[in-house]
């Protein structure tokens, strides 16, 4: 399953806190329904390509209609076709290696 890891830096707010903009994102991919992961810089989105680009669509025109002047978003995307991956199962891939 495809994952999209996307990050929004809002540019010349009054704050130099982005958890709000988080917070909306996060109310944003929880109302589809897709499954995520935040970590310190970044969100991680798990499902369907058509969904994820939607969703990241979304996310950054949010930001612009929550009044941010300039908003600028990277997304990168992981979609595996030779076998099916999850996020959970990539995440445990890495920690059994490391033991």
């Amino acid at each position: 399953m495809p994952l999209l890891e996307i990050s929004v830096v809002p540019v010349g707010t009054n704050s130099p806190s982005f958890s709000s903009h988080v917070s909306n994102a996060v109310r944003l991919i929880e109302q589809k329904g897709l499954k995520y992961q935040i970590t310190p810089t970044a969100t991680i989105i798990e499902g369907d390509i058509n969904q994820l680009m939607d969703v990241a669509k979304e996310i950054h025109q949010n930001a612009i209609t929550n009044g941010v002047q300039r908003v600028i978003t990277n997304i990168s995307i992981d979609d595996r076709v030779d076998k099916n991956m999850e996020m959970n199962q990539q995440v445990s891939a890495i920690q059994q290696s490391l033991h």
